[in-house]
């Protein structure tokens, strides 16, 4: 099932009265069927960002941008945390020796000459490691 049609399951299963819209508290209900909550003032604030006709209420389109942003900051946590893992020095940056390190501990075995070339495909700024904004546009 792709993501559209299991936003669209979730909409219609927590769209109590069937309006096509989503008051404060099916808002709620929604967040708790795919796993998270939001308190009422959390949701106020969901709907004041996303109603963008003024009705108070959350329609499709505007669901649909809302669990597109939730997914957004799930992969660049993602992203984050698997950087972190690269990076290992705590810098801030990937480095030749750290990217190193991490294949190594992988089973991937690579020496530092491989490793400098993997870091420059992708070494925006040509400084001799990634940021995470580069390791973003690797991962993409």
């Amino acid at each position: 099932m792709d993501k559209i049609a299991l936003y669209e399951k979730v909409f219609k299963q927590v769209d109590g009265d069937g309006d096509g819209k989503l008051s404060l508290p099916e808002l709620q209900r929604c967040m708790a069927v795919v796993g998270g909550s939001l308190t009422l003032e959390e949701a106020e604030k969901v709907v004041e960002n996303l109603d963008s006709d003024g009705d108070g209420l959350v329609s499709w389109a505007e669901f649909v941008a809302f669990m597109e942003e939730v997914g957004e900051e799930e992969k660049v946590s993602d992203l984050m945390e698997a950087f972190r893992m690269y990076e290992m020095d705590g810098c801030g940056f990937i480095t030749t020796k750290s990217l190193k390190r991490m294949l190594s501990r992988l089973g991937e075995s690579r020496s530092i000459e491989e490793c400098k070339k993997m870091i420059a495909k992708f070494d925006l700024n040509s400084d001799g490691v990634l940021n995470f904004d580069e390791f973003k546009f690797m991962m993409s």
